[in-house]
């Protein structure tokens, strides 16, 4: 009578045949994703759009229930980087804001938002922030540098921690990976980054090497039970940390409307990279470290 143990090595055994297949997936669509955005950045200058918190300018917002079509409709030409979007009272979905951005001075907008309303805009029922360009950009190169030094950091801990260049490196490149792609998704889709959004690209590296180090950590220091079996041992408890982080900031996302819309896109944000770190983990840095461990003769 066989044992749990090799029936379950048995029934993983397809793995030793598909992994290295299995990891094109990841590869192609890492490569698609720094295409698109070296494309992005010839024809914007930049990696990504941002908004006036990042690249300066006015943000006006109108309190009560304005109809928003009517400014778009008439400040398009005049603004053409206008943005408007609407706040929501949270469960009852009442407009109770609108919030007008541009790369305009505070007076000229005004006076256009005044002309399409044709109304005053008073500190009764409106308010203005101005922010000057030289100052996000500063804001803006912090915000990126800061960015740089901690996955640096992280990936110093990651060598320190294993102390073998390919198991680190793989670890690293999934971290790079879930940084990629929902970058190049975002810029897909016109999304104009906040710095909120860069924050949140700041807490992707922290969600998505816990995986990655619990996946190598399994396959690579413990020794019981077969290396398939220590993969899908990591796997079952790397999904569940995942789905579980995915299940608390999706509905957040798409049924808390009223939520300002810096914390929206760090959610949108955060459920792209743990999509993205599925891929990566369990894909690309599982192939890689299964590879490696059968050079290794790590069985």
């Amino acid at each position: 009578m066989e044992t749990p143990t090799k029936s379950l090595a048995e029934k993983l055994s397809w793995y030793d045949k598909w992994h290295k297949l299995m990891l094109v997936i990841p590869v192609i669509i890492m490569l698609v994703s720094l295409v698109y955005i070296g494309y992005f950045y010839s024809k914007n200058g930049d990696i990504m759009h941002k908004d006036v918190s990042l690249s300066g300018g006015t943000t006006i917002t109108l309190k009560g229930d304005v109809d928003t079509s009517i400014i778009e409709s008439s400040l398009k030409s005049r603004f053409p980087d206008i943005s408007i979007r609407k706040l929501t009272e949270i469960g009852t979905g009442e407009h109770i804001a609108s919030i007008i951005e541009s790369s305009s001075q505070p007076q000229e907008l005004k006076e256009g938002i005044e002309s399409a309303l044709g109304y005053k805009l008073t500190d009764e029922n409106s308010s203005t922030e101005f922010t000057g360009s030289a100052l996000s950009e500063n804001f803006y190169k912090q915000l990126i540098l800061t960015l740089l030094i901690s996955f640096i950091l992280m990936s110093l801990v990651i060598f320190i921690l294993f102390k073998s260049f390919i198991p680190s490196i793989a670890v690293i490149f999934a971290a790079f990976s879930d940084i990629v792609m929902p970058l190049a998704l975002i810029d897909f889709m016109g999304i104009n980054l906040s710095a909120a959004g860069i924050a949140a690209f700041l807490m992707l590296i922290g969600y998505s090497v816990d995986t990655d180090i619990l996946l190598t950590t399994r396959a690579l220091k413990k020794r019981e039970g077969f290396l398939n079996e220590r993969i899908y041992g990591a796997f079952k408890t790397g999904i569940l940390m995942t789905l579980t982080a995915l299940f608390a900031v999706l509905p957040a996302f798409f049924i808390i409307t009223g939520l300002p819309d810096s914390f929206r896109q760090i959610f949108l944000i955060l459920s792209l990279g743990l999509f993205a770190d599925i891929i990566n983990t369990w894909l690309t840095n599982a192939s890689i470290i299964k590879w490696y461990c059968d050079k290794k003769g790590i069985k």
